[in-house]
């Protein structure tokens, strides 16, 4: 059994949810397909649930609008036959009268993850219409009845496993099943989500639970690429990439793929594939535990970055110094991306000014602190890159002209990071494009 998963542009107009039903029905082994909602429908809702939670309900009402006509738009050109319009219709009718009777209900954040997860209901339902239409036989599976998270807000993979396993034992004689990214269950039984880019998260964990031959990610490019291609204009697709290098890819800025989803693929040994829907015969990208070859593979970088800097002289080579300092992140859930230290100062970044105030407050006892907003962190990733013997001398003879602020290096074999200001990161790009890869 496979997992493939589709994006929100691979779903985003009725002519590419047909393209898509071509794809999945020529698979010859059992195929679970996992939906993400269609393109724009989630930033939508996001923007209904702002308005809602600021009192402004006339602007949710105008947006619910909006969005139900586009629904009404799209449903006439998924489906021809009077049944299969009536039941599109229904289901349109079902969610639409949900978000209307919301704008009389007072705003939680469990209204919200509920708002939010109108999306994937959607497009998996609408889907189903489509391929009953077309006499493809299929089975659809509610996320929601086997995808959970615990108070921590982490997937319970064992759960999963035994749920997942339970719903396609009630379906033995079917080959497709159609399901929901995104959206899952907490603690506490409620609706909530896997956060935004969530639905590659599900597709991995849906692959790890039931040990899939494969997990493929179909989205609007071919591949991971060796850059940016909204930035630099010449890139190339990678072949071929490790778990590890896809996840440090990944985290710090590779848009295609979500970067919490490599690891159930990776745990449980799932080659996971990056593939194009436009261009379905195009190669993509291979992710698996064989790195394939040594060397640089691609630059990505993460924006929106916060550079923190500590400066003590009197502290720094204390006992227990950096462990006070982590401790404070640690408090507010506030991941770290990069360190560097010095004799006097210690220098972290992280990705979240959620709680940025409360966090220099509570290091200025340390020492005095210095904040720098609008950073960028560009990362060169490929295997044991460490321990290649020009990489330095590339990468910086690239970027002579770019300020660093800061430098990680050693700390991955397969990443070196540095941080630059925000501003100068597409010509940073741009240059290592060329100095990195010989592409100009």
């Amino acid at each position: 059994m496979k997992v493939m998963k589709f994006g929100g542009t691979s779903v985003g107009r009725p002519e590419r949810m047909h393209h898509i039903a071509s794809l999945v029905t020529k698979e010859t082994e059992p195929t679970i397909v996992v939906l993400s909602a269609l393109s724009g429908t989630t930033n939508a809702l996001v923007e209904i649930g702002n308005n809602i939670a600021r009192g402004d309900r006339e602007g949710a009402r105008e947006t619910i609008a909006k969005l139900e006509a586009h629904y009404r738009s799209f449903v006439s050109e998924l489906v021809k036959s009077d049944e299969a319009v009536a039941k599109a219709q229904q289901i349109i009718d079902d969610h639409f009268e949900f978000l209307t009777i919301i704008l009389r209900i007072s705003f939680s954040e469990a209204l919200s993850k509920d708002i939010l997860a109108q999306g994937e209901l959607l497009s998996t339902k609408l889907f189903s219409v489509y391929l009953a239409e077309q006499g493809i036989p299929h089975t659809l599976l509610p996320a929601l009845e086997f995808m959970t998270i615990d108070s921590y807000d982490e997937p319970q993979i064992g759960s999963i496993k035994v749920k997942l396993s339970q719903q396609l034992e009630q379906h033995k004689d079917k080959k497709l099943f159609i399901t929901q990214g995104y959206i899952c269950r907490n603690a506490k039984g409620e609706v909530d989500n896997l956060k935004r880019g969530g639905s590659d998260y599900s597709a991995s964990l849906i692959a790890a639970a039931i040990n899939a031959s494969a997990c493929e990610i179909w989205t609007d490019i071919d591949g991971m690429h060796n850059n940016d291609p909204r930035i630099v204009k010449k890139t190339v697709p990678v072949e071929q990439l490790s778990f590890e290098e896809a996840a440090e890819l990944a985290y710090f800025g590779a848009k295609i793929l979500h970067p919490a989803s490599i690891w159930p693929a990776q745990q449980y040994s799932i080659p996971v594939k990056l593939l194009n829907t436009m261009q379905p015969d195009a190669k993509g990208t291979l992710i698996t535990a064989n790195a394939a070859s040594v060397g640089v593979k691609a630059v990505a970088a993460k924006d929106n970055i916060i550079a923190i800097r500590i400066k003590s002289s009197r502290m720094l080579l204390a006992y227990g110094f950096l462990r006070k300092i982590f401790e404070v992140f640690e408090k507010y859930r506030t991941p770290i991306d990069m360190i560097t230290t010095s004799e006097v100062a210690v220098s972290v970044t992280i990705d979240s000014s959620a709680f940025l105030k409360d966090i220099i407050k509570e290091l200025e006892p340390f020492g005095s602190v210095e904040v720098d907003e609008g950073q960028s962190i560009i990362s060169v990733v490929g295997n044991e890159i460490s321990q290649t013997s020009d990489i330095i001398k590339r990468l910086f003879g690239s970027i002579l002209n770019i300020p660093i602020r800061m430098v990680s290096y050693g700390g991955s074999p397969h990443n070196i990071s540095l941080l630059v200001p925000a501003a100068q990161k597409d010509q940073i790009l741009q240059q290592l494009n060329k100095g990195m890869f010989g592409l100009e």
